[in-house]
């Protein structure tokens, strides 16, 4: 057993298990969680409980911190966020002319991915879409195929009953459904009738299902032939699944009578049950359409979870194979290091991030002899040299003018001499 907190991310969806680390949380309290997405936003559905282990989907994460204010304030500023960004995509569809339908969009906490959910007929193409979005935004996009079931699960609405969806209000998964359910529960097969808002079978024929197979279970069918306690015997008129009444109609001689028996009084052998025979051609039409509609949901289903399990798995072997290769590599450089001798850094170590974010180049043998630093010890010999050499120049230029002076007296004293 494993102590465990549920935690959702919308209204209605699948309960997701954390780990509470000691913390104490309440139901309805946001907390922030890791998940394979990144940071999330979520709120506590139940207390802390524990489960069985088999329940788990190992890794179990932990809950990272119970929400602040600022973590609330930076969810409303996402909320507003992603109403832009709906806008935005929905010009570039139209730019790029896909034919699919935008949903939604949704930001995850850390703002490190932005997800739009739409649907379409068949595959689609969007790989220039994704691009065009990537340089808009800045971040990570990914575009998700959904189904028309979890297309109304995101929007929401008022079904037939006037209450709020189901699927938008507390479903945690959407079941699957079939005619099969409106058909042992005794309901019209009209399509019109047991049809959703999403144009296939409700969901709410699934909750008494179960409930209605086990209490068939001692009913006999309308026109089966039953013999009850008392001696009277006939054909079934109706039957009451919720009393566990049946009416039979008692032929005694020339009279027929309608009594009213107990299930348990009755002994019965099934013959059939009902059938399509009581509908009309176009009912028969728009129910086998129907059929074959929530089929190719199923289909569809599977398709998207296995094409997604599929890219989980490739994502996690990518990562895996990165993370090989460098710790490969960093063994290799760590075993030529060795053989170049000791204090020698590898080249796959010799860059290192600087603060600024660029990489920069260490030397790569911390022996070496370190340059000389200070420019004023160099080079004070250079100097002593050019001032012995710009004396012995001045002493030059001295000599040549006090022997120029001298031949000028020297000449002088000849002309007055003359």
């Amino acid at each position: 057993m494993t102590k465990v907190v549920g935690v959702r991310f919308n209204m209605a969806g699948k309960i997701y298990y954390f780990d509470p680390c000691g913390a104490v949380v309440e139901r309805g309290q946001h907390v922030i969680v890791e998940t394979a997405r990144g940071m999330e936003y979520g709120f506590v559905v139940g207390p802390v409980k524990e489960v069985e282990d088999s329940e788990i989907v190992a890794p179990l994460k932990p809950i990272i911190r119970i929400s602040t204010p600022e973590d609330d304030a930076h969810n409303a500023e996402n909320m507003e966020k992603k109403k832009e960004a709906y806008a935005i995509c929905k010009e570039k569809i139209k730019k790029h002319g896909l034919e699919m339908k935008l949903v939604d969009a949704e930001y995850t906490f850390d703002n490190n991915k932005l997800l739009f959910y739409f649907t379409a007929d068949g595959r689609i193409d969007f790989r220039e879409l994704v691009k065009d979005l990537a340089s808009v935004f800045k971040t990570r996009i990914e575009l998700r195929q959904i189904g028309v079931r979890d297309e109304i699960r995101l929007m929401g609405g008022i079904g037939v009953c006037g209450r709020v969806l189901c699927c938008h209000s507390y479903l945690t998964d959407l079941v699957s459904v079939s005619i099969k359910m409106a058909k042992e529960q005794n309901l019209s097969l009209n399509p019109s009738k047991i049809s959703g808002v999403c144009g296939r079978l409700m969901c709410c024929l699934k909750n008494e299902e179960e409930t209605y197979e086990e209490l068939n279970k001692n009913l006999p069918g309308v026109g089966d032939y039953v013999t009850a306690s008392d001696g009277g015997h006939g054909n079934v008129q109706s039957v009451n699944v919720l009393r566990q009444t049946v009416r039979v109609i008692v032929e005694e001689g020339d009279e027929r009578e309608i009594r009213e028996y107990k299930a348990s009084d009755l002994q019965f052998k099934k013959m059939y049950r009902k059938d399509k025979d009581s509908m009309t051609d176009e009912d028969r039409e728009a129910l086998a359409m129907l059929e074959q509609m929530e089929k190719q949901d199923r289909i569809e289903k599977a398709e998207r979870e296995a094409n997604q399990a599929a890219e989980r798995e490739a994502r996690q072997k990518r990562l895996e194979e990165r993370k090989e290769k460098k710790e490969k590599t960093i063994k290799a450089a760590l075993q030529k290091a060795e053989k170049k001798g000791p204090g020698v850094i590898p080249d796959a170590m010799e860059k290192v991030e600087t603060p600024n974010g660029k990489k920069n180049h260490r030397n790569r043998n911390r022996n070496h002899a370190p340059k000389n630093n200070h420019p004023d010890k160099e080079q004070k010999p250079k100097k002593d040299a050019d001032n012995a050499k710009n004396k012995e120049t001045s002493g030059n230029k001295h000599g040549q003018n006090s022997r120029h002076n001298g031949r000028e007296h020297r000449s002088h004293s000849n002309k007055d001499q003359a």
